[in-house]
């Protein structure tokens, strides 16, 4: 019968003492989840696999087999956890803000986005497979994290609506895509067309201008 004593360490370095062990099977889940997920934000999907998460979790690889079902069954709970991360990242609260508007609310989704990728590496990661790799696994991260922000959106909308006469999927599309374009921009060249993206303050020069996009469209 396989142990279930695990390191929960993520980055165990050869030859050292595990810091802390469990017998608890929902501990060595999380701890499989969270290198799994660590690993594809370091490494990519090029590196990714058993052997290589069961040594970033400290575990043997058969209890990934075995909680998860192996690499599809792995990938299939990171996407889940994109729901969490979007509900964690993107609170359904108003933030003190009157959202009185559809602009409101876009404003506000534009701002926690940016904030949230900005401070995600492996959400980052996701955004540059997604127009770089056309693969089973990346779809189903993306389609996982476009799920959840739509489901967002409509549980934060209630009866507010776009002006007359605007697509709003379109417009929102295209700032979703500004917002993720500057962040990957930002985080692979401090720049992103000229504009610096380096310091807070840039960040803010950044933001002012999604608010005055978004005002533009939706008032």
């Amino acid at each position: 019968m396989l142990s279930e004593v695990e390191n929960l360490d993520n980055s165990p370095g050869v030859g050292a003492e595990p810091e802390r062990r469990v017998r608890d099977r929902g501990a060595t889940e999380r701890a499989i989840l969270a290198a799994a997920k660590s690993l594809l934000a370091q490494e990519g999907f090029q590196n990714f696999g058993i052997n290589a998460v069961a040594r970033r979790a400290g575990c043997d690889k058969q209890l990934i087999y075995r909680y998860y079902g192996g690499l599809d069954g792995l990938v299939e709970a990171i996407g889940a956890d994109l729901g969490t991360w979007v509900r964690d990242r993107i609170p359904e609260d108003a933030g003190g803000m009157f959202m009185l508007t559809y602009g409101d609310l876009m404003e506000r989704l534009a701002l926690l986005l940016l904030d949230a990728l900005r401070n995600d590496p492996l959400m980052r990661r996701i955004l540059a497979w997604e127009v770089s790799e056309n693969t089973e696994q990346v779809r189903r991260l993306s389609e996982a994290r476009s799920k959840a922000l739509a489901l967002w959106l409509d549980r934060m909308r209630g009866s507010l609506a776009p002006p007359k006469g605007v697509d709003a999927a379109a417009v929102n599309a295209v700032v979703i895509a500004a917002i993720q374009h500057l962040v990957l921009s930002g985080a692979a060249g401090g720049q992103c067309a000229g504009l610096s993206l380096k310091t807070s303050k840039d960040w803010e020069k950044a933001a002012t201008a999604l608010k005055r996009l978004v005002r533009g469209v939706y008032g």
